[in-house]
């Protein structure tokens, strides 16, 4: 953890920031590991601590190692100030994550301290994985594929996309997963042309492509995968867009560099697609990188003015959606190397049909 903290006390040191009240739990958990519901954490340039209440006394004591925590009796407010925990005159909170009525509380409480709102303070430091983190996201992507292979056999007219997404979270628990990464994407028909369709009660019918968008969370951290497939022999214009995105797709994967612009690869890719006649039907970016949470930076996107640094991981997304009648997704999670990038999903890209 030291490793972790000594950056971000420098940045502090930098922006001449006392204290900084960490809020968003998800950086609570890249940062110390504590997975509860409930936790702050104040950065301190001696003595961090982390912050959490009754029903986690025995949790934080087997998660957390090299950061002290306090167990509270009343709002963390009132504990900041009655334990006598917070140093110097200048707080930082997270402008993005702290509610307008905490910020106020916060104001009332701590009277006699600046409070200074600082936005994307963890986004860099949070871009660029370690080795655990890269190896817990690549066992994340397994799970997700051993699940794909397992639920591609129950796919029949049957059959309706809620029973699948059903067992894709059921499935990636019995695999270690912590539980799903988000709620799966599981579009079949007209339905695949909604990119992030909920799963429905339809069963599926034959002739048609199906979309399926699926992730976990294993120790922590998350993977993110896309597949389309179909239910036995594809139209003729469903497997020409496949194959126009399966070609931009792997463009992408081919084009990726350390320090190129999100939305440089975005522009590459989005070229490819616009130059076979299918720009409009691409409407979302290119990418995200991926973390503790499934979406977070580095963005790709056009506008989006985010670095691909070493060693960060993120998605290559690229899709065609036709209204009313299909659409094909093609998804993996890659890691930024020297050489480029090297994919966690296996899975084939040739056009499955069931």
């Amino acid at each position: 953890m030291q490793e972790r903290l000594e950056p971000l006390l420098k940045k502090m040191s930098q922006l001449c920031i006392d204290t900084f009240l960490v809020s968003d739990l998800h950086v609570i958990r890249w940062l110390t590991g504590f997975s509860g519901s409930s936790a702050r954490v104040l950065l301190r340039p001696h003595r961090s601590l982390l912050f959490t209440d009754f029903r986690y006394a025995e949790q934080v004591k087997q998660e957390v190692d090299g950061m002290e925590s306090v167990i509270i009796q009343t709002s963390y407010a009132d504990s900041f100030v009655g334990g006598g925990y917070l140093q110097g005159k200048r707080m930082a909170i997270q402008e993005e994550e702290v509610t307008v009525y905490e910020a106020r509380q916060l104001g009332e409480k701590l009277n006699e301290v600046e409070i200074v709102p600082v936005h994307g303070f963890f986004y860099e430091f949070r871009a660029m994985k370690n080795d655990m983190e890269i190896d817990s996201m690549k066992q994340a992507a397994a799970i997700s594929e051993q699940v794909l292979e397992q639920i591609l056999p129950l796919i029949s007219p049957e059959v309706t996309e809620v029973d699948i997404a059903a067992e894709i979270s059921y499935r990636h628990r019995r695999l270690g997963a912590e539980r799903d990464a988000f709620d799966p994407v599981v579009a079949a028909g007209p339905r695949s042309a909604l990119p992030h369709a909920k799963p429905g009660t339809d069963r599926f019918r034959p002739g048609t492509l199906i979309v399926i968008d699926m992730g976990c969370i294993y120790k922590g951290y998350a993977s993110d995968q896309t597949r389309t497939i179909a239910l036995g022999k594809a139209p003729e214009e469903a497997r020409k867009i496949y194959n126009i995105t399966r070609e931009a797709q792997q463009l992408g994967i081919d084009s990726a560099l350390p320090g190129m612009p999100g939305k440089e690869l975005d522009a590459l890719v989005r070229g490819y697609i616009e130059k076979h006649g299918y720009g409009e039907h691409f409407g979302h970016g290119l990418g995200h990188g991926v973390g503790v949470e499934v979406h977070e930076k580095p963005r790709l996107g056009k506008l989006s003015d985010d670095i691909l640094p070493l060693r960060s991981v993120f998605t290559i997304e690229p899709g065609i959606y036709l209204p009313g009648k299909y659409g094909v997704r093609i998804e993996d999670t890659v890691v930024m190397e020297e050489g480029g990038v090297v994919p966690f999903q296996h899975f084939t890209k040739e056009l499955v049909e069931l």
